[in-house]
């Protein structure tokens, strides 16, 4: 028998999302009661209902519009093709209700020892948490372990005259049932990024207008290679700009900007996310937080009151489904006497641009900044077999190593389907080979991931003297 079995424990956790559901589910496996509590119009988070799933959905879908008429393919005619934007919406949205009742809502009615009550949640103190009922009413819920799992939403920066116009975030932008003659996308990371081009590939005019640089944080290869995409695909991209006010007319917005003045029928603020940790009151609990709010936890998903966990996008982890989802679980397990460590030490980001972005481990700057001396090639896709034979060699692939072991410690990539190549290097990268293993290695030829291959034998070969297939 479980702790959790052999005590009843009853486990509350705030929120629904990937993190909320994959402890939940997890408690109950362990033997505890879960009350799940909801204050949203539906349940299953951000993922599912207005990021991963309806991004990538109309980012498909957009991308097959932009391929109709911008293909390299003799004999196919070009065409720019006549696009219903509400079918495509509604296809989406479908699909959205699909997942969210396949993974959230059928999960609830599989398991009865998980109640749902819709309300919004705060501490009245450690133990003890106050609802407000979404029917209306309040109750009380005390708890032998409450998890925090409440997500986060869109941060809107401080620019003046911002709040009294009708810009978008990402939420009305995956829902907008036209596409914008001129869409203005204010951010330069991951979320930014991909609208910018799906709209662009959808039809519209699009001006980029980044604070720093595309991807800042990645090595600037990627982030230059991804800008010169933009670029050739037609989208205007202003770098180290700052937004000083912005206006709406009724018609047009206006940003006025340090690099001159910017105008658009939409604009989309996609400058970063803050957790949802404002409305609960932590103080009455005693919940430590940081920067922005965020619920600090540590490699058990502890916060600074014992009995207090939090999970997902609302704490100072990494803001990535797969990282709540795993939170989640591990949450569960330390919850009802386990012991359960998150390691992201080995943590794999894609970012769903054409070509795709993908890292994994460190960048040449950080491992200089942990003492780890460290060497580098880059390679680029016009090298690697698969590229050439879909005749669209944009981007690269760059491999970071320590001197002297040839310990592989980043990869970093500008490639099509480069989050399918990352996950092979973060697995390198998990078991400690090296740059010689890994040209050891058998690849299939025509793949993308070869390129892993050759970017490894480039440390000491030059490849574009060695025979196909890179024995």
């Amino acid at each position: 028998m479980s702790m959790a079995e052999d005590a009843s424990l009853h486990v509350a956790i705030v929120g629904s999302g990937s993190a909320a559901f994959a402890a939940a589910i997890k408690a109950v496996e362990e033997g505890a009661r879960v009350t799940l509590i909801e204050g949203g119009e539906v349940i299953g988070g951000t993922c599912v209902n207005i990021g991963c799933v309806p991004s990538k959905i109309m980012i498909r879908g957009a991308h097959i519009a932009y391929l109709q008429g911008h293909h390299a393919v003799a004999g196919l005619p070009l065409n720019t093709p006549d696009i219903d934007r509400k079918a495509m919406l509604a296809q989406q949205q479908a699909w959205v209700e699909k997942l969210r009742h396949a993974k959230y809502e059928g999960i609830l009615e599989s398991h009865p020892r998980i109640t749902l009550m819709r309300g919004m949640a705060r501490f009245l103190d450690a133990s003890t948490l106050h609802v407000a009922l979404t029917g209306g009413g309040e109750t009380r819920l005390q708890a032998d372990r409450i998890l925090l799992a409440v997500g986060a939403r869109p941060m809107i920066p401080q620019i003046s005259g911002l709040s009294d116009t009708p810009y978008w975030t990402s939420t009305e932008a995956l829902v907008t049932e036209q596409v914008p003659r001129h869409l203005i996308v204010l951010g330069g990371a991951a979320v930014a990024l991909e609208l910018a081009q799906a709209f662009r590939h959808l039809g519209a005019e699009v001006t980029v207008v980044a604070r720093s640089t595309l991807l800042s944080r990645a090595e600037p290869e990627i982030g230059e290679g991804l800008k010169q995409v933009f670029e050739d695909e037609g989208i205007r991209v202003m770098l180290h700009t700052i937004a000083k006010f912005i206006r709406h007319d009724g018609q047009q917005f206006l940003l006025a900007t340090s690099d001159g003045d910017v105008r658009g029928e939409r604009l989309l603020v996609a400058s970063g996310r803050q957790p949802n940790s404002a409305g609960l009151d932590l103080s009455k609990a005693g919940v430590a937080t940081g920067p922005r709010g965020a619920i600090v936890i540590d490699d058990h998903m502890r916060t600074s009151v014992r009995n207090i966990y939090a999970a997902g996008d609302c704490t100072n982890q990494p803001q990535f489904v797969y990282v709540a989802a795993a939170a989640g679980t591990r949450a569960a397990r330390n919850m009802t006497g386990g012991d359960a460590a998150i390691d992201l030490s080995v943590l794999p980001a894609v970012v769903f641009t054409h070509p795709q972005t993908a890292t994994v481990g460190l960048t040449e700057p950080q491992a200089q900044a942990q003492g780890i001396p460290v060497e580098s090639r880059t390679l680029d896709m016009e090298n690697v077999p698969r590229a050439l034979a879909n005749l669209d060699t944009r981007g690269l692939i760059k491999l970071v190593a320590e001197k002297g072991s040839g310990r592989i410690v980043g990869c970093h990539v500008l490639a099509a389907e480069g989050g399918e190549i990352i996950q092979s290097a973060a697995l390198a990268i998990r078991n400690g080979m090296t740059i010689d293993e890994l040209a050891d290695q058998l690849f299939p030829y025509l793949t993308m991931v070869e390129g892993l291959k050759l970017c490894a034998q480039t440390f000491s070969k030059d490849v574009k003297q060695l025979s196909c297939c890179a024995g």
